[in-house]
């Protein structure tokens, strides 16, 4: 009895997963059509718990307005702290504004400076960082948490692993990336467990100027287009 009961339970989730397929399906399509029409992006990653005023916080806004003002627009994951100060900068500069909302039972809330055509919200966090990287021609990576982390080194291992064309990964911090950048220099690259060119493509920066100037540079010799 106690196996029917549980293979009735199984049975059940499996049903389950199948129509979950379909709403995945339909972020993506959503997703690929809105995305598609904006044009060439960077992606701006941080903490949702920086406040205004922060250092890092207005760094940010600095930073998103002079990439808006190179023409480029900017998109974040749409919520609170580093995202919202991405979307402000671009929102100052008078540039393309883009919210990659995510739900989540905290922490998440759509921030004002995004436009208002250009907010999509998604339930599948690996569903929103195919547009991140599909759509951006660079990542900027302030400080953040595990969230941001993840985004990182998932750019990181598509581009080393030729799933997607390459394109500048900034991160902006010295005294905050230093020392992660030091240990996978010295640890990870002195056991070979990763080649020196996977980390041709990573600056560490303190300015929004060096921000910009390289990306212009690398842009210099590659074409904006999609990543795959």
């Amino acid at each position: 009895m106690r196996t029917e009961k549980h293979h009735k339970g199984w049975n059940e989730i499996k049903t389950n997963d199948s129509w979950a397929l379909f709403k995945i399906m339909g972020e993506f399509v959503n997703g690929f059509e809105k995305m598609s029409q904006i044009g060439p992006c960077v992606s701006i990653f941080g903490s949702a718990r920086t406040k205004p005023g922060a250092p890092f916080y207005e760094l940010t806004v600095e930073t998103a307005q002079k990439i808006a003002e190179a023409g480029y627009g900017v998109i974040t994951g749409g919520g609170p702290g580093i995202m919202e100060a991405g979307n402000k900068g671009a929102h100052l500069a008078g540039g393309t504004s883009v919210g990659l909302n995510i739900e989540l039972p905290f922490e998440q809330h759509d921030n004002p400076y995004i436009d208002s055509d250009k907010s999509l919200d998604f339930d599948y966090f690996f569903v929103r960082k195919v547009m991140f990287v599909k759509y951006s021609q660079g990542f900027v990576v302030m400080p953040g948490g595990f969230g941001t982390l993840d985004e990182l080194f998932e750019a990181i291992t598509l581009i080393q692993t030729n799933k997607i064309q390459k394109f500048p990964i900034v991160l902006v911090g010295k005294t905050f990336w230093t020392g992660l950048m030091d240990w996978v220099k010295n640890t990870m690259l002195e056991v070979k467990n990763i080649s020196p060119q996977d980390l041709d493509l990573i600056s560490i920066v303190d300015t929004a100027d060096e921000v910009v100037e390289i990306i212009d540079a690398f842009y210099k010799g590659h074409n904006l287009t999609p990543n795959f």
